[in-house]
């Protein structure tokens, strides 16, 4: 049995000991061999002061953390510097120190995620956590082979340089660390700037700030260093040394008493901040300057969305900071990010009946001091406020009107470089659709009193007229029987097909042969035709023509189906029905053109689109279901749900289309003939295949669920994979094997925007594997499938089924 030590000596060795266990966590210096792990346990790596610790900083999201320098002793612990382009790893991570790769991240499953890339010249001997924020790699020969000053984020700090060619990156959002849209460089020719880009390729936009270091003529005028001193001041080193200042002159914030910073932060400031090394809780960082003054309005230049995103509208807000806000009748593109792009709420379009009655469908909401500068494309004057309205309301193309000094400014969307500002001399007129109502028919007087009518009004003409005059209204009133005769045998030619008739335009078949030049361009083809690009109205609106098969006897009844079924729909998520024809053995489908083609085209090409786009057409299309499924007086299962028969429209809005396949069911039905159903391998429920099972609105949620897991991970649900890799054939199969083995980062191939938004990305995961359910009624429906997917519905984590189908 162990002998307990007495207490009061146990109490010294305690005493004794402790210092130096604070010593060797905090003397900076890191062993080759050593490594950290993302939990909440690992003590991070110290600077000697322990002012600045190196590690995985917990992020607000459960089990995230984030490769990091923070400020370790002030209270909100500020993030100065970030790895793995500032995608959060999952707990269980590891940083290790190497010999030969120095830093190497790891995932829980050891899978390398990002290093420290390294030029192997020398090897690593140790790493070092500097007191002034700087992460080090030294050699041997104490040489230093890698810094975090050298590789910075979005952050530059006390003794730190940036060279000419440097940049740094705003953050995504506040708690997205992902780069942003937002950029400081100093350029070779001298000058500092701030300017906005294009994030896929890093295109840089015209400059909303320049320091004016630049001089062409002398070049050794030219700025070619920032430096960041240790007294916390920041300036441009010119070549002939001289120096421009950009922390003000004679100021009061001492570095032997105050924290400094300078962050590019995620609204496109750059500001300079202190922070007292004396404080309590209630402690912040305070602002000594920034650059611009107001980016609202000192933004600008003829690309890019500005400092808000396109159609929406900034303002300074009492901190001096831009706010950005959507327009009356519009809504942010991805309600998570306040700082994005607007969408208009309502439909805006050229048809002839918008146009003919523009101004009782269209108004304006009037915006005081309020301008989008750059997005013109007519202009007038002189203009008072009713020829300004009249002239934008008339317009199809036009969506705001500007009125200034005595000038109007017509601007068709996407709106950009939005501001609110007392600067802004301008008034916006801001056209909105007062509803989107379906077009109804007219009301129909019955065809008796029409006929009473026009007898009792020839009998009247005839008693009070001349015998000359009677003879001309005879042959006039038998002229118009004849006419009307005539029109009714058109009608009898074209097919009748109701209350359609009156809501679509029926087209002749010379029309649509003019119309796609005689089916010239085919824009594809599926089982029941082919789909050709047009135009109509003298060429001015495109379309697309679908040309169905006219031998099987089947292939008609589908068309009637879908000509009454989408003449009486109408939803922002639904190709919207233009026409048809019906002429003899002649029968087409007129639909509305989507410039953006399909979305299995976008979803499997060669660049991978964002994240938040993916998200808003994975919703838009599960509201289109929802709106067949229970929103239409006759329900409708579409059961042929796939990334083919997804369209985009010009602002890449989810259409779904093709409703060859539509099955109509009256309320109180609940199962429509499997025999008559056909669908597409890798999409099809398995209760297509029992006879004895209902096929119900069920098969469309399966089909949608295969439909998002290819969304989230932009690969085919069945694809040919290579030796190695059959695991991922069958997406199915592949997601959940992913989702139960917490491999997401996997199954999205490391998208960056993806995980940084974790906890958006589980959700849409467990909603697919929700509806691929092999049993129905595990399944849930397409508007609690809408509600899980928005966040109002919490989902539960879902079993993965033991089957899943892949026919």
């Amino acid at each position: 049995m162990a002998c307990a030590l007495p207490h009061p000596l146990f109490h010294f060795l305690l005493l004794f000991l402790l210092p130096f266990s604070i010593v060797a966590r905090t003397n900076g210096t890191v062993a080759v061999g050593t490594s950290i792990t993302a939990n909440n346990k690992d003590t991070p790596w110290l600077s000697p002061s322990g002012v600045f610790a190196f590690g995985f900083k917990p992020l607000e999201e459960k089990n995230l953390f984030l490769l990091s320098v923070w400020y370790y002793k002030i209270p909100d612990q500020t993030i100065v510097w970030y790895g793995h382009d500032g995608v959060p790893v999952s707990i269980g991570s590891k940083l290790g120190l190497t010999v030969d790769r120095g830093l190497v991240l790891s995932d829980p499953q050891g899978k390398e995620l990002w290093n420290s890339q390294l030029n192997l010249s020398n090897n690593v001997a140790h790493g070092f956590m500097n007191d002034t924020g700087n992460f080090v790699l030294v050699s041997s020969d104490s040489v230093n082979l890698w810094e975090s000053f050298k590789n910075p984020t979005d952050t530059m700090l006390p003794t730190q340089i940036m060279e000419s060619g440097g940049e740094i990156f705003s953050r995504f959002s506040e708690t997205n660390f992902s780069q942003g849209r937002f950029q400081l460089r100093l350029l070779q020719g001298g000058n500092l700037v701030l300017n906005t880009r294009d994030i896929p390729s890093n295109f840089p936009y015209d400059p909303y700030y320049t320091s004016g270091t630049s001089d062409s003529s002398n070049p050794s005028n030219s700025g070619y260093r920032v430096i960041f001193d240790d007294k916390g001041v920041m300036y441009i080193l010119r070549r002939n040394n001289e120096i421009f200042y950009i922390t003000p002159q004679g100021m009061l914030f001492p570095a032997t008493e105050y924290f400094h910073r300078a962050t590019l932060d995620f609204d496109g400031v750059f500001t300079q901040y202190y922070h007292p090394k004396t404080f309590n809780s209630s402690t912040k960082w305070t602002r000594i300057w920034s650059q611009p003054d107001n980016i609202c309005v000192d933004i600008g230049g003829g690309e890019g969305s500005g400092a808000c995103g396109f159609n929406s509208i900034c303002r300074l807000n009492d901190n001096q900071r831009p706010d950005c806000k959507c327009p009356p009748r519009y809504s942010l593109l991805d309600p998570n990010n306040t700082y994005g792009s607007c969408k208009p709420n309502f439909t805006q379009s050229c048809l002839e009946d918008d146009i003919m009655s523009a101004e009782d469908i269209y108004d304006f909401e009037t915006l005081i001091s309020t301008d989008w500068p750059t997005s013109d494309y007519e202009h007038f004057k002189p203009a008072t406020e009713a020829q300004c309205k009249r002239s934008c309301i008339n317009d199809c193309f036009c969506a705001v009107a500007i009125l200034g000094e005595g000038s109007c400014w017509k601007k068709k969307l996407p709106l950009s470089n939005g501001r609110e500002d007392n600067v802004v001399n301008r008034h916006a007129f801001l056209k909105f659709r007062k509803s989107n109502p379906r077009t109804l028919p007219s009301p129909l007087v019955p065809e008796t009193k029409k006929n009473q009518g026009t007898l009792i009004l020839v009998g009247s003409v005839l008693l009070g007229s001349s015998v000359f005059i009677n003879f001309v209204l005879i042959g006039a009133v038998c002229l118009g029987f004849f006419l009307i005769h005539h029109r009714k045998s058109i009608k009898s030619h074209h097919g009748n097909h109701g209350a359609v008739e009156t809501n679509l335009r029926c087209f002749t078949y010379e029309e649509l042969v003019e119309a796609t030049n005689g089916f010239k361009e085919e824009l594809g083809s599926g089982a029941f035709g082919i789909v050709y690009k047009g135009a109509i109205q003298m060429g001015s609106r495109v379309v697309a023509v679908k040309k169905l098969d006219r031998v099987v006897q089947e292939k008609e009844k589908e068309f009637k189906t879908e000509v009454n079924v989408i003449g009486q729909t109408h939803h922002k998520n639904l190709v919207r029905l233009l026409g048809f024809c019906d002429e003899g053995q002649h029968r087409m489908l007129v639909y509305e053109f989507m410039s953006n083609g399909t979305l299995a085209s976008f979803l499997f090409g060669e660049t991978k689109p964002s994240w938040n786009q993916r998200t808003q057409i994975a919703l838009g299309i599960a509201r289109g279901l929802v709106y067949l499924h229970e929103e239409c007086s006759t329900q409708i299962i579409h059961c042929d749900i796939k990334p083919q028969n997804i369209l985009l429209d010009d602002y890449y809005n989810a259409r779904i289309s093709d409703f060859g396949l539509a099955k109509l069911l009256k309320l109180n039905q609940s199962k429509t003939n499997p025999a008559t159903i056909r669908g597409t391998r890798g999409y099809v429920a398995a209760e297509w295949f029992n006879s004895n099972n209902p096929i119900t609105a069920k098969v469309d949620v399966y089909s949608y669920g295969v439909l998002l897991l290819e969304i989230i991970s932009c690969r085919k649900s069945i694809s040919d994979m290579e030796v190695g890799e059959e695991e991922k054939g069958i997406l199915t199969y592949w997601a959940c094997d992913c989702f139960q083995e917490g491999r997401l980062d996997t199954l999205v191939e490391n998208d960056m925007e993806a995980l940084n938004d974790w906890k958006r990305l589980e959700r849409f995961l467990m909603v697919a594997i929700w509806c691929i359910q092999e049993d129905p009624s595990l399944r849930p429906t397409m508007r609690k499938v809408t509600q899980m997917l928005e966040g109002v519905v919490e989902v539960d984590v879902p079993p993965c089924p033991s089957q899943v189908s892949f026919y």
